[in-house]
């Protein structure tokens, strides 16, 4: 149990063992003490931190036996500056408070700083932009990334600025609001036209060859396949031609699994690969070739997958409020969407 405040040491919190608690790992009981503040991975590093004592003697070892009658006291040092160097960016801010941010992503933006990538990301970004707001993602001042979009996918994307928050939007995208109330949907401009009006893609992934960050789509056996599941629905058709089929097609796709690529790669497994993706879908790109002189150039040129997060429902963390977010269209992908619209229908 906790130790009232006046017999706390300044900075420190301080809980008695009792003797319920005897024989209770350290890390185990701490974390309880403390829930939902402090994850037991956290309270981990801080034992090992040096940052945990029992009656007066620092304690290295999470794994540490209890004690009944002792006092436990629990140091919070800290965030540590975070590695990702601030940098002032703009961004599209669509909502803000103490626990988090949502942000309207533009295509060109990296998520995350990696390889060839380390400046210029929206980690940098949101360094810059949210300061002393971020308290912290594992003792370390840095926003916490719950999903992420490929660089060159637009869209709404939340991001967790502390401990709580970032544990809680975690589980909800684990999810993929099976259970929960998250909801997210993709807007796709495919080559050509899937046969149904709606329909599921449940396909594992797995690396393509020796290609580290390309996916294909893989047997089921295979020691790297991930299982992968996308929801589409057709939401309009360009060109439509008398046997049903269309030169191109606006769908919605929903995840039921969140892989690398997962859209993109379930796509052209059904033969319908994403208009500017060359990664999945470049031998289509001569279609664009069967086009009028005025779309010809815009359709085969289009700088990168036709790929949009829509939309992002959640339930806040803190308020429990039922947060929903849309976005609409980056100027690239509405001209793409008008310039189709334009085409005849046979």
């Amino acid at each position: 149990m906790s130790v009232p405040d006046s017999e706390a040491t300044a900075g420190l919190k301080a809980f008695a063992v009792g003797e319920d608690a005897a024989g209770t790992r350290l890390d185990q009981w701490l974390a309880a003490q403390t829930a939902p503040d402090l994850s037991r991975s956290r309270i981990q590093a801080i034992i090992r931190g040096g940052d945990v004592r029992i009656d007066g003697k620092v304690v290295l070892e999470p794994k540490s036996k209890l004690v009944a009658g002792t006092l436990v006291t629990l140091g919070m040092p800290e965030p540590e500056p975070a590695e990702p160097q601030a940098e002032a960016i703009e961004l599209a801010i669509l909502f803000e408070d103490d626990d988090l941010i949502v942000i309207d992503k533009p295509a060109g933006l990296v998520v995350h700083p990696g390889a060839g990538n380390w400046t210029g990301t929206l980690v940098n970004a949101l360094i810059h932009h949210c300061g002393d707001t971020l308290s912290g993602i594992g003792g370390v001042k840095r926003p916490g990334i719950v999903h992420r979009l490929d660089k060159e996918t637009s869209g709404v994307l939340v991001v967790a600025k502390n401990d709580l928050a970032h544990r809680a939007l975690s589980d909800a995208f684990a999810d993929h609001g099976r259970t929960g109330d998250l909801e997210r949907a993709y807007h796709a401009v495919l080559w050509g036209v899937p046969p149904r009006p709606a329909g599921i893609v449940d396909a594992p992934l797995g690396r393509s060859g020796t290609d580290r960050t390309k996916r294909a789509v893989v047997p089921e056996g295979r020691p790297d396949a991930r299982h992968a599941v996308t929801h589409y629905q057709i939401v309009e058709k360009f060109g439509g031609r008398a046997d049903a089929t269309a030169f191109a097609s606006l769908v919605e796709c929903r995840l039921e699994t969140g892989r690398t690529h997962q859209i993109r790669v379930h796509m052209g497994h059904i033969g319908h690969p994403l208009i500017g993706d060359q990664t999945y879908g470049g031998a289509f790109r001569t279609k664009a070739n069967k086009l009028p002189d005025d779309l010809k150039d815009l359709v085969a040129d289009f700088p990168r997958q036709a790929l949009h997060a829509r939309l992002l429902q959640f339930r806040h963390p803190g308020t429990d409020e039922i947060l929903r977010f849309e976005a609409a269209y980056p100027s690239d992908f509405a001209e793409l969407v008008e310039a189709l619209r334009r085409l005849p229908s046979e």
